[in-house]
């Protein structure tokens, strides 16, 4: 028997180039090509007939790959051989194949999408612990504060929450911070205050504190710890 008799070179090369076939393929096509794949891999691998007609019509739709592409170069080489374990092969590697392209995506990478938006907090405007001490005499500042750690430069204050003209916090924002439990969980109240707010048309609350009512930005708060 030839290399690619019994066809699974080509099911090979189809998960080997698999991004680069679904590339060349319209939704259309490639949802066609899944449905033949399907075919063959539910087809009895000792029914030889069956066997090499379904593997045909997967042929039938992977001719509108581009010539030279290493999947259509390998088309014209498969010749499914009549033999009693012809089919077995290729029904097996294409219960595989199927297994492998259609698997749904691994998970998300949570550590890595803490960090990213760690990152792009302590990137905002802030000030350092001492200067927040010395806007209160030298003693620790009241815990709805919201203060990130930093592991290069050590505790940061962000700087929306300094508003009023003697650099003291926002009311406010102190009140909104308890709401969001800002000492237990930091980040996630600065997430909120620094990202984009659907319930305040996209913008986000920290840009519209003296611009907005107190009441607007609570109750978009309330939204957040209740639901809406």
């Amino acid at each position: 028997m030839n290399p690619g008799d019994d066809g699974t070179e080509v099911l090979d090369l189809i998960a080997d180039h698999h991004d680069s076939v679904r590339e060349h393929l319209t939704d259309e096509q490639y949802q066609d090509l899944l449905g033949r794949l399907r075919v063959l891999a539910e087809t009895a691998p000792d029914d030889a007939r069956a066997v090499r007609r379904a593997f045909q019509r997967i042929r039938l739709s992977l001719v509108a790959l581009p010539y030279g592409h290493p999947v259509r170069e390998a088309l014209d080489s498969v010749r499914l051989v009549a033999t009693p374990t012809a089919g077995q092969p290729v029904v097996r590697r294409t219960v595989e194949l199927l297994a492998r392209i259609t698997a749904p995506p691994p998970p998300p990478d949570t550590a890595a999408i803490i960090a990213a938006v760690e990152q792009r907090l302590l990137g905002a405007p802030a000030l350092t612990a001492a200067e927040v001490r010395g806007r209160y005499g030298g003693t620790e500042p009241p815990p709805e504060l919201i203060r990130l750690a930093d592991p290069e430069r050590g505790d940061r204050y962000p700087e929306f929450q300094f508003g009023t003209a003697d650099g003291a916090p926002y009311r406010i924002v102190l009140e909104i911070n308890g709401l969001l439990c800002a000492d237990a969980d930091p980040w996630g109240a600065a997430d909120w205050w620094l990202s984009a707010n659907a319930w305040l048309g996209g913008r986000r609350p920290a840009a519209l504190l003296g611009d907005r009512s107190d009441g607007e930005l609570l109750d978009a708060a309330h939204v957040l710890v209740e639901g809406d």
